[in-house]
C-alpha cells in the first residue's frame, strides 16, 4: 500500500480537482483507491456527491481509535474508489492530533491498508500538526503550483520546512491552472526543472472542464474525459504511476 498527499501551502491553486482527479484516473487504472478529504471544507466530498459528515462518531472517536473505520468509509459511484468523507468538525483535527506521535495518521488507516493499493490524502493548505502528519506518513507530496512567483515562493517555504525539520519526504510539484498565452506562465514553467528536478513534468491546463466539476459532482473522466484537461490528468496519473514503481 502506498499512500501520496495532495498538499499545497497555498489555496487556490486546483488541490482538490487534482485529488479528486488523480483519485478517479488511479482507480480506473484497476487500483483499489481510498481518498481522505482532510479540509474541513469538505470540497472533495462534494465533488464525489457525499454528505459531509464522519459516520461512528465523527472526527474525534476516529483519531482516537474508538470508532471503526470501515464505518466511516463510503463507496463512490466510481468502481474502485472509496472516500472517508470531511465534515466541519475536521477542523479539530489539529486540536486533536496535539502531542500525539508522527505517526498518529498511519495508525488510523492501519486497519484497512490491505483493502487499498492506494490512499490520497486531500490536505488543508497550512502547515499544522495535521501537516506534520502528514509528511512523516506519505511517500511522497504531489504539490499544485501555478505558474505564477508568489506559488513559487510558497513551493520554496515548503522546501525549508520540511529540511528545518528533518523531514525526508519526497516533493513531486506540478503545474495546474496553466494558460500557455501568458508569457509570465511560459517563463515561470520554463525556469522550474533546474530548481526542481523532481518535478512531474505534465501539467493541467487552465479549462472550463476543471471548473465544471462543481455542477457535475463528478471527476472530469466521468464527463470529459476526451478535453484537454480530462487527457492531462490521464497523463498526469501514469507519469506518477511509473514514479511509485
Amino acid at each position: 500500500m502506498q499512500m501520496l498527499a495532495l498538499y499545497s501551502i497555498k489555496g487556490g491553486v486546483g488541490k482538490t480537482a487534482s485529488a479528486v482527479n488523480l483519485a478517479a484516473e488511479a482507480s480506473l487504472s484497476g487500483r483499489r483507491v481510498l481518498l481522505w478529504d482532510l479540509d474541513p471544507q469538505a470540497a472533495t466530498t462534494y465533488y464525489l456527491r457525499e454528505k459531509a459528515k464522519v459516520r461512528g462518531g465523527g472526527v474525534d472517536k476516529l483519531v482516537k481509535g474508538k470508532a471503526a473505520l470501515e464505518k466511516a468509509i463510503r463507496n463512490t459511484e466510481i468502481e474502485g474508489l472509496d472516500l472517508l468523507p470531511a465534515a466541519f468538525d475536521s477542523r479539530e483535527l489539529d486540536q486533536l492530533l496535539e502531542g500525539r506521535k508522527n505517526s498518529r495518521l498511519r495508525k488510523i488507516l492501519k486497519p484497512v491498508f490491505d483493502e487499498y493499493d492506494l490512499i490520497i490524502l486531500d490536505c488543508p493548505p497550512s502547515i499544522s500538526t495535521l501537516s506534520e502528519q502528514i509528511f512523516s506518513s506519505v511517500n511522497a507530496l504531489l504539490v499544485p503550483i501555478v505558474p505564477t512567483t508568489l506559488s513559487l515562493r510558497t513551493l520554496d517555504q515548503l522546501r525549508q520546512h520540511l529540511d528545518k525539520q528533518d523531514h525526508e519526504t519526497p516533493i513531486w510539484p506540478f503545474f495546474t491552472l496553466v494558460d500557455r498565452r501568458k508569457k509570465l506562465h511560459n517563463e515561470v514553467m520554463g525556469s522550474l526543472r533546474e530548481q526542481w528536478p523532481a518535478q512531474l513534468s505534465t501539467h493541467i491546463p487552465y479549462a472550463s472542464a476543471v471548473e465544471q466539476m462543481g455542477l457535475k459532482q463528478a471527476p472530469i473522466a466521468r464527463f470529459a474525459a476526451r478535453t484537454n484537461a480530462g487527457k492531462a490528468y490521464s497523463t498526469l496519473w501514469d507519469e506518477i504511476s511509473r514514479r511509485m514503481g
